[in-house]
């Protein structure tokens, strides 16, 4: 392991690290603007305050090298072989990788060790090993006719990422795109640059075209705006807000109707039944609800549980709050770190302050630590009592609150679980398998996962309905379909 986090960010601002942008040939012009950790609100650097002429020159960039051949007519088993150069560089860094995310996003350095940096590199090698197996077919003609149906890149497109998981949301829309061929505009949040740009700089070290992995920081109205706009930009991959998602959608309408694919928010259920083993579900419904601080699109935030033993169940996960420790996150014991920023945390705490007033009950903590680091820290926090009518039911908080609503039938358990807007994810706990079946069939939701909590692991596509986005998936090998397009070659004998 590293020796210590500043010893890696030290380093960074040495090399002026995460100073952006990356398009060859482009010396930008661009204003700086000041970045701060969410631990202490310190200043840990700057990035490019990139605008409509970096992403002028990403796009030129990326338009040229895909035009040229020489990413997008490689074979792809060429492909796959730069990309787990790429791969073997991601594990030599990888720590420094994990120590940038931890001090850019307030993410617990433990988590971002054991999960989000492996699984980042699992994503890529996993795909570069794709990278010869998804192709086109025959379509089943008579002898007048032979149709060859072929999948080819989609050409120059836009990854616009989150904050919450910066490394693994850049792997999960550049891995893909990549391998099928494609350039790539990657556009990070300005909240969390730093992982990006090395990931970056990485690519281009083990062999990847500069012009087929570009890199712009910046605000999303200086730099996401243009991307979204651009005309010789095919296709956008955004994963974000519902009311940014929706943003996109009216830059490509308003522009070259480009497709756009979105993964957007979220406000999961988790159904628990009469029949569950409490004790040994508690520590699954605490990971759903509070792992990532809670700034998780698929947060399990809705506890929808039977009423027989609601009161059993809060039991068992008061007592396993308390090894949920609230610190620094560069403490190795930490599971709880900072809201990413000043305005998210004060939204988090309004929902804190009118749970009570609206009628919920405090189960479990409810207090924020104003004396820590930047003050920006929420402790795990459980209300009881929350009704539909709520906004602690209907809206999607980010942080670490859950909700928790009692059922007695099946059908109203259904009920509650698709009264929502949004249709990410769910989860549900009963040892009867048919009823898993019959419930999992109900919800309206693009990952359901039973008695556990879970996303799945690479193989298994990801995205919502309703507001929670469409067009696409991420992971598997679905999403290699948002990537590329479907073309016909129809031969006419005779």
């Amino acid at each position: 392991m590293f020796a210590t986090i500043d010893e890696v960010l030290s380093q960074a601002k040495a090399a002026e690290l995460w100073a952006g942008p990356l398009i060859p040939g482009y010396a930008s012009s661009a204003p700086r603007m000041q970045i701060y950790s969410p631990i202490d609100n310190t200043c840990i650097g700057a990035i490019a305050a990139g605008s409509a002429s970096e992403i002028e020159a990403a796009v030129v960039a990326a338009r040229t090298t895909f035009e040229s051949g020489i990413w997008s007519e490689l074979p792809p088993a060429e492909r796959k072989r730069v990309i787990l150069a790429w791969v073997t560089l991601m594990r030599e860094h990888a720590e420094e990788i994990a120590a940038l995310d931890c001090v850019d996003a307030g993410k617990p350095i433990t988590e971002c060790l054991s999960t989000d940096v492996p699984a980042t590199i699992e994503t890529f090698s996993w795909f570069a090993e794709a990278a010869d197996k998804y192709f086109g077919r025959i379509s089943p003609t008579g002898p007048e006719a032979f149709g060859v149906i072929i999948k080819e890149p989609v050409g120059v497109v836009g990854a616009v990422l989150p904050w919450n998981f910066p490394a693994q949301m850049y792997a999960w829309k550049v891995a893909p795109a990549l391998v099928a061929g494609n350039s790539v505009i990657v556009k990070p949040s300005e909240l969390t640059s730093m992982s990006a740009y090395r990931l970056t700089q990485l690519a281009h070290q083990a062999g990847i075209p500069e012009g087929a992995l570009t890199l712009v920081t910046g605000t999303g109205v200086a730099a996401g705006e243009p991307l979204g706009r651009h005309p010789d930009v095919d296709m956008v991959s955004f994963t974000g807000s519902t009311e940014v998602g929706r943003l996109f959608l009216k830059y490509s309408a308003e522009s070259n109707l480009k497709e756009i694919v979105l993964e957007c928010g979220g406000k999961s259920p988790q159904i628990v039944f009469e029949d569950a083993d409490v004790a040994e579900i508690s520590g699954q419904i605490l990971a759903a609800a509070f792992w990532n601080m809670g700034e998780n699109c698929s947060c399990g935030g809705r506890l929808i549980v039977h009423a027989d033993i609601k009161e059993a169940l809060l039991d068992q996960l008061k007592r396993g709050l308390i090894k949920w420790k609230v610190g620094l996150p560069t403490d190795p014991e930490v599971r709880i770190g900072p809201m990413i920023e000043e305005a998210h945390f004060l939204k988090v705490r309004q929902f804190l302050e009118e749970a009570g007033p609206a009628g919920a009950r405090l189960v479990y903590g409810g207090r924020v630590h104003s004396k820590l680091g930047s003050g920006w820290y929420v402790e795990p926090t459980i209300f009881d009592g929350v009704t539909p009518a709520m906004r602690l039911f209907q809206e999607e908080v980010f942080g670490p609150v859950l909700a928790v609503t009692t059922f007695v039938t099946e059908d109203e358990a259904i009920q509650l679980a698709n009264d929502s807007r949004y249709g990410l994810a769910a989860s549900l706990y009963t040892n009867d398998v048919r009823r898993a079946q019959r419930i999992s069939r109900k919800i309206k939701a693009g990952t359901v996962s039973v008695n556990g909590f879970s996303e799945g692991d690479i193989t298994a596509p990801f995205g919502g309905r309703k507001t929670s986005g469409f067009g696409g998936r991420d992971k598997g090998m679905e999403a290699f379909d948002q990537f590329t397009q479907t073309k016909v070659i129809w031969y006419v004998n005779g």
